[in-house]
């Protein structure tokens, strides 16, 4: 698969809109389930294709949501930090470029600790592991 410039930008952003108050190991373990979702072996993927197409199907990472406080940010009506986008480039271009593992143990969801509870699907999947203020899962239902 071709990685376009419109995936790393894409990318970046999804980190920043998802996971910009995290280390850059908890970025990288968010990238890394995008990256699940890309490459899951399917032909023709219901999470969508590429990593911009991924990021970007309705409903998958809220942070693309039209009424999501971040959406302004992440289709550059309002300026992300450059500092803050900067770290979320080096995750995607980390993950992107294979130059990490994958700490999440093959995870395709997680969710923000910071949520009042638990998505529904959680209770039936496999927890892979717990970084930052995320929780990461497989086997999902």
């Amino acid at each position: 698969m071709a990685i376009t410039e419109k995936d790393r930008d894409v990318l970046a952003r999804t980190l920043w809109g998802e996971a910009r108050g995290e280390s850059l190991a908890g970025q990288i373990a968010v990238a890394c389930t995008i990256r699940n979702r890309v490459f899951d072996g399917k032909e023709k993927s219901w999470w969508g294709e590429g990593y911009a197409g991924v990021c970007q199907k309705p409903y998958q990472f809220s942070c693309w949501n039209k009424t999501d406080p971040n959406y302004q940010f992440l289709i550059g009506v309002k300026q992300i930090p450059s500092r803050e986008l900067a770290q979320c480039r080096v995750a995607a271009d980390q993950v992107i470029d294979g130059k990490v593992a994958d700490p999440t143990g093959g995870a395709t969801h997680y969710y923000a600790l910071s949520m009042k509870k638990p998505p529904g699907w959680a209770a039936k999947a496999k927890q892979t592991l717990k970084l930052g203020g995320h929780v990461f899962f497989k086997d999902v239902p």
